[in-house]
Parts: C-alpha cells; sequence; structure tokens
C-alpha cells in the first residue's frame, strides 16, 4: 500500500519527516505516562493527543512509528468517509474516494501524525451528515472536526445551510458542535486565556507568512497551484462540479458549495501557502466532480496522474535522511557535552549540550546568537546547518540579509569539517558542519 512507503522516514527522530510530530507525540505518550488529560499546550486542539493516547500506553518513550500507523488508518477513514459523502450526495461515492485515494498531499500527509489528515476525516464525516439531513450528529461531528484542527470551525457554514429555516434542530446541532469541542479539548476550557493566545498566535504566523513563501504567487493563485499539484487534470472537473453546484443550487449542492467557498476564502488570507492547507477541500471537490455520471471513466483515467505523482514523492522515502547520516557522524567524531548550536529540523544530539538556532521567518525577530563572533564567545565549538533552512535563507537574501550573512560568514570565517548531500541512497537536504 503506498501509505506504508516512507512510515519509517527519519526515525528514530520525530522531526525529520515532519516538524509538527515532535509536538504531537511526546505530548500524547506523556498523556498515559503520568501526565495526565491535561496537555498544557494549545497551538493545535487536543483530540489528535487522544486518540494516539492509547497506543502509547504499551511504550516505553514516545512512538512515532506507532503513532504513524494511526495516521494511516485515519488517512483510510478519509477515503471511507470521501466515498459516503460521494454516495449521499449524488448518489456514486466511487470518483470521491479514488480523488481523496491518490492526491498527493492526503497521501503524503497519511504518514506523519499531524491534524492535517485527520481534519480532512471529519470534514468528510460532517459534510455526509449534512446532506444525509442528520443535523444533530453532523453538529457533533462540526465540533470533533474542530477538536482535531481549529478550522474545522468553518464546516458551521454549511451546518447553517443544511438546517436552514429549522431553527430548533440547528440550535440543537450548534450546542452539539460546542459540546463536541469542548469534550475533545476540555482543558481549553480551564486555560481560557492560554489556549486563545496560543490558537491566534498559530493562526497569525500563517497570515504573516513562512520562510519559503517570500516569492510565491499571490494566495488565490498559490493554493489553485496546491490544488492542481495533489489532484492534476481532475481539478479542472472539480471546479466545473462547483460551479455547476451554484447554478444548480439544490440542498446537497449548497452545502458543498459553501464550505469550499468559506474555507478558500479563509485561504484568501494566509501567506504561508503549505499544500497542507487546501486538504479539507478535497472530499467535497471530490464529491463534486463525481456528480458527473457521464465523466466518471474519464475521471477514473485521469486519476493516473496524481497516483503516479504520490508513487513519485514516496520513492525518497526509502532512502536514508542526510541529517541520520550526519548524526552518526557527530555521535562518532564529536565528544559528548560538547557545545554545539543547531538549526531547526535537525535530529537531536542528546549527548551534545545543543543551543537551538531559531526558524526566520516574516515578522519575526532576528536570532542574536545568529553571530559567529556571539557564538564563540559563548564557548559554541561546532555549528550544524541544513539546507532546508539555508537554502530558503538565501534565495529570500533581502527579507533575511543578517541571517544570510550569518551563513556567509560561517562559510569565510571558519572550517568546514563536515558535509554530506542527497543522491544515491540518500535523501533529504544536505547537512554542513563547521568547527568555530
Amino acid at each position: 500500500m503506498l501509505r506504508v512507503v516512507g512510515l519509517r522516514y527519519g526515525l528514530p527522530f520525530g522531526n525529520l519527516l515532519n516538524p509538527d510530530e515532535q509536538s504531537i507525540v511526546p505530548r500524547a505518550w506523556k498523556l498515559v505516562h503520568g501526565g495526565g488529560g491535561d496537555p498544557h499546550w494549545f497551538d493545535y486542539p487536543t483530540l489528535l493527543m487522544y486518540v494516539n493516547a492509547p497506543f502509547q500506553a504499551w511504550q516505553s518513550s514516545p512512538s512515532f512509528l506507532t503513532a504513524r500507523i494511526v495516521e494511516v488508518v485515519l488517512s483510510l477513514g478519509a477515503i471511507a468517509a470521501a466515498w459516503w459523502l460521494g454516495r449521499r450526495a449524488y448518489g456514486t461515492g466511487v470518483v470521491a474516494a479514488a480523488v481523496v485515494a491518490v492526491c498527493t498531499i492526503e497521501v503524503a500527509y497519511s504518514r506523519p501524525a499531524v491534524t492535517d489528515v485527520p481534519l480532512t476525516l471529519a470534514v468528510g464525516v460532517a459534510l455526509a451528515l449534512m446532506v444525509s439531513g442528520r443535523i444533530e450528529l453532523a453538529g457533533l461531528a462540526v465540533g470533533l472536526a474542530t477538536g482535531f484542527k481549529y478550522p474545522g470551525v468553518f464546516l458551521l457554514v454549511p451546518l447553517v445551510v443544511a438546517a436552514w429555516r429549522q431553527w430548533n434542530r440547528l440550535a440543537a446541532g450548534v450546542l452539539l458542535a460546542v459540546v463536541g469541542f469542548v469534550a475533545s479539548s476540555p482543558f481549553v476550557l480551564v486555560h481560557r486565556r492560554q489556549a486563545w493566545h496560543e490558537a491566534r498566535h498559530v493562526q497569525q504566523l500563517a497570515r504573516d507568512g513562512w520562510l519559503g513563501f517570500e516569492h510565491d504567487h499571490a494566495a488565490p493563485i498559490a493554493f489553485t497551484v496546491r490544488l492542481w499539484d495533489g489532484l492534476g487534470p481532475v481539478l479542472v472537473i472539480c471546479v466545473l462540479g462547483l460551479v455547476f453546484a451554484f447554478v444548480r443550487r439544490s440542498r446537497t449542492d449548497l452545502i458543498l458549495g459553501s464550505f469550499v467557498v468559506v474555507y478558500f476564502l479563509d485561504l484568501l488570507t494566509l501567506r504561508a501557502h503549505f499544500g497542507r492547507y487546501v486538504l479539507p477541500m478535497v472530499p467535497p471537490l471530490g464529491a463534486l466532480a463525481g456528480r458527473f455520471r457521464a465523466l466518471t471513466p474519464v475521471t477514473l483515467l485521469l486519476l493516473v496522474v496524481p497516483l503516479t505523482w504520490s508513487i513519485r514523492d514516496a520513492k525518497p522515502l526509502t532512502r536514508t535522511d542526510t541529517r541520520i547520516v550526519a548524526h552518526r557522524w557527530v555521535v562518532s567524531h564529536i565528544p559528548a557535552r560538547t557545545h554545539v548550536a543547531a538549526d531547526p529540523s535537525t535530529p537531536r544530539f542528546r549527548m551534545l549540550d545543543v543551543l537551538h538556532l531559531e526558524l526566520p521567518g516574516p515578522k519575526r525577530p532576528f536570532d542574536r546568537n545568529r553571530n559567529v563572533a556571539r557564538l564563540r564567545r559563548d564557548g559554541i565549538r561546532y555549528v550544524i546547518v541544513t539546507g532546508s533552512v539555508t537554502d530558503r535563507v538565501r534565495a529570500a537574501r533581502s527579507s533575511y540579509p543578517r541571517v544570510a550573512a550569518f551563513y556567509d560568514a560561517l562559510q569565510a570565517r571558519t572550517k568546514l569539517v563536515y558535509h554530506v548531500a542527497p543522491g544515491g541512497r540518500r535523501a533529504g537536504p544536505w547537512v554542513s558542519i563547521y568547527r568555530l
């Protein structure tokens, strides 16, 4: 199965396949190892941690592989939910399920234990309940979707459409949405200020932008490109289905169309154009594409394109990450307790005393530790940097002149003692280690 390929990539380190895993899995493990139900962290809601926690109970340390297996199961659930949605909406679920199954972004994010695929699953379930007229259960599903990831709250819009003029049922659905969210992330009520601040902070980071998107297209074009990267030419049929929905304007059409439009409008406020942000739109777009029964053979044939892309993207995950190769060199060549500085997205060097350099980004303060003279004064002996940060900084040198100057100074004023690049049986970014 394509989703199983690469499940062990980057292990035992939990931040190489996707750095967000490091925020989810250790907290899920701690919940069942004396930490209680309170994560004391609300960048994301708590439901995914609760889902993973029982499977961490017998682990002596956080198991990223176990969490990734759970994620694969949730991904398969998202395919099933898409089939259900398409079946309820237009009488056939084959196209919707196939779209989710081969979407390159969904396949890629079915491996790391992060929140995007669980949200996609919950979106499919909630919309299927709405088009089935099961308003109260749909409201509960909205709350659980928001418990996976805060943008699930946009499902309230199609919920209103589904229950239009059924005000008592709508009130019950909204109430159950609140109950579902609070039940799945109860400690947001205990730490209201912290939860509000951290949730807003994460949303603001996405609105300010992220390292690597400085020269990207404007949001409407950028996210359309992300959808194309995920779906290929089938996106054209999806968009035709969306247009036809607003022409025909049946109850089902408006439920699906309203969610896609409202969610996409919110994306327009973001300057960080991550592909995973479009995932919740894939199930309804797949259902809308499936409405054209006569085009089903053509649609399924066109899905060969994203399928081949997903296979291509999976190949590097069968190789060894360059950062693991670099970690082995560090273990054998740098004495324990040596003071080093390291870029983000590097492995954990437990035997070293590590100064973690901050990730640059729009509107973020400059990390004063990115100064060779200062690092020398502070007793730092080595600096470990990767192409995943350095190359993006240099590509946007005008936005990060001081950070770029730091990397230039490393090359000019220190000694390169180790370098590894992708190629052959290695994947990932290049890694360089400098001695000060």
